[in-house]
């Protein structure tokens, strides 16, 4: 079962780096590459603990529905989310923001473990952990620069 850490450094305060990170809008901006699309549950603005949200999107080619829930809520520290219903066997997200001088470090941890046994296995080894690694590297970029440039 793989999991990603990233870290990134943002010129920007905790709470604007917490927000953007937990925008459903902001989100479907940073995969419209995917048409990723909230469609069930928060649909818009803030999620918040215990809210879920159905995004739809299409990944590797395919047209797929994944549920997950806000389960762990500290503003403006930390918040994670989990999947209730998806491709993946199981998924948990954690968004970590710790202030550091002037501005934050934030961190995903994205731990997750494929369907099907040792075929998943073999998919992370060949493509997934890399495909997913490089969609939470865009996104992450992505909120990097909502915040420093100011878009709340």
């Amino acid at each position: 079962m793989p999991v990603i850490r990233l870290d990134v450094y943002i010129e920007a305060p905790p709470q604007i780096c917490f927000d953007l990170s937990r925008s459903i809008d902001l989100h479907m901006a940073s995969t419209a590459h995917t048409k990723e699309v909230a469609i069930q549950g928060r649909t818009s603005g803030l999620i918040e603990l215990g809210e879920t949200v159905t995004w739809e999107a299409t990944h590797l080619g395919i047209r797929q529905r994944l549920t997950s829930i806000i389960t762990e809520f500290e503003p403006p520290v930390r918040f994670v989310d989990e999947m209730v219903r998806g491709a993946f066997q199981r998924f948990r997200h954690e968004h970590r923001f710790e202030s550091r001088g002037a501005g934050t470090l934030m961190t995903d941890i994205f731990d997750y473990t494929s369907p099907l046994g040792p075929l998943g296995k073999l998919a992370d080894a060949l493509f997934l952990q890399v495909y997913m690694k490089r969609l939470l590297v865009r996104r992450n970029m992505y909120i990097k620069q909502a915040a420093e440039q100011g878009f709340v």
